[in-house]
């Protein structure tokens, strides 16, 4: 009922993008930690997979066995999906045996997608294709263009609900989570989202506390300024950038 696109940037930012004919897909199914890795949990959901599997990665365990020991463990994994990719880019994936066609999963380098209940194996080649065309983009756009690939190419076989966005740079809080729960056209508005939160939203998480600067910036000028020069380095930029 879902698919998903997880990948790892250049600079080691972990990025999940995600939708369904499915109300608030973005709760339960995708999941990332900073300098850890991401995962999605999908078809019949286990919510139980990711804390277990962040923690692994966390400690180098290798996605592969990682995946292998969920599984494993679950009497319900023929109705699982699940994929994941680690800090060094390892990627591993699980599409079980009662998962709803097309179903499937696909890797490239430093990414994985997976969907269950699609139109068809397209809908992951050409969100695939699109992620690996646009590398010139922001990472977090780039995940939402190739959504929008996977979309054109039939996404969701039932339809269009939800969907979700979450990027994870250097901090132990995201440094962009966006949640599309109910809309007919999520991915569209997924699109909004972003362009919105690039007005003051990500200028001022970048200005919160962190682990280069642990007490922030708290001078309200000084952030209103960073904010400015944010708006003012976009303006200079391609449209789409």
């Amino acid at each position: 009922m879902t698919w998903s696109i997880i990948a790892r940037d250049a600079n080691g930012a972990f990025g999940v993008a995600v939708a369904s004919r499915f109300f608030a897909v973005g709760a339960l199914c995708p999941r990332a930690a900073s300098g850890v890795g991401a995962l999605s949990t999908q078809a019949l959901v286990n919510p139980l997979y990711a804390p277990a599997a962040l923690d692994a990665m966390a400690h180098g365990v290798d996605p592969a066995q990682i995946v292998r020991a969920l599984t494993a463990a679950d009497s319900g994994r023929d109705h699982r999906q699940l994929h994941m990719i680690d800090r060094a880019g390892r990627t591993a994936a699980h599409t079980g045996a009662a998962c709803i066609d097309w179903c499937g999963h696909r890797a490239g380098r430093d990414l994985s997608v997976a969907g269950n209940m699609l139109a068809g194996a397209r809908v992951l080649e050409d969100t695939v294709a699109a992620f690996e065309a646009n590398g010139a983009l922001p990472f977090a756009l780039r995940l939402i263009t190739a959504m929008e690939a996977g979309e054109a190419a039939g996404g969701d076989k039932r339809g269009k609900q939800a969907a979700a966005l979450i990027v994870c740079t250097t901090e132990t809080y995201p440094a962009l989570d966006l949640r599309v729960d109910d809309h007919p056209e999520p991915i569209v508005e997924l699109r909004r989202l972003y362009e919105k939160s690039l007005e003051c939203f990500q200028p001022f998480v970048a200005c919160l506390p962190s682990r280069a600067n642990p007490a922030g910036v708290t001078d309200r000028a000084a952030i209103e300024a960073a904010i400015e020069r944010f708006q003012a380095a976009r303006s200079r930029r391609p449209a789409d950038a």
